[in-house]
């Protein structure tokens, strides 16, 4: 499967919002996705196939050197193609050239690939928000990772 990583764009919020009901039991709304957009406080980029196809994103939300993981997504038939690894790769690519020197995140606690995948990149488990995630009512796990 051919793709690029490209920053998101308003061209692609219907992918996005879709994709978002795909992969989401409480889906952000277009307007929520569009605030994400690349600003001087947000990094967005996504997968997208030769055609045009959103295949996956990963958006970053960064305060001075700090950043947070807002969501990571890969539509479901995409899954298990390395497309978050390397959306993942790229987003710390950027980070690092943002000067950016911690990187947080949640993920679910029963979401165990999504946390073996965060591991993989040198996040560690940190903390927990208990009953972070509704639909159904659940725990998350903060990751952080210390940039060298």
């Amino acid at each position: 499967m051919e793709y690029k990583i490209v920053s998101a764009e308003e061209k692609h919020l219907s992918q996005l919002e879709e994709l978002e009901k795909q992969c989401f039991s409480v889906p952000w709304t277009k307007e929520q996705i569009k605030s994400q957009l690349r600003d001087k406080n947000h990094e967005f980029i996504v997968a997208e196939s030769n055609e045009g196809e959103v295949l996956g994103y990963v958006g970053l939300i960064y305060v001075l050197d700090e950043g947070d993981i807002s969501n990571v997504a890969v539509k479901p038939q995409y899954r298990r193609e390395h497309l978050g690894t390397a959306l993942i790769s790229e987003l710390m690519k950027i980070a690092e050239n943002l000067g950016i020197v911690s990187i947080s995140l949640e993920v679910r606690e029963t979401n165990i690939p999504a946390q073996k995948l965060y591991s993989n990149f040198g996040f560690e488990p940190v903390g927990l928000r208990k009953n972070y995630y509704d639909f159904p009512k659940e725990n998350a796990i903060i990751m952080t990772k210390i940039m060298k």
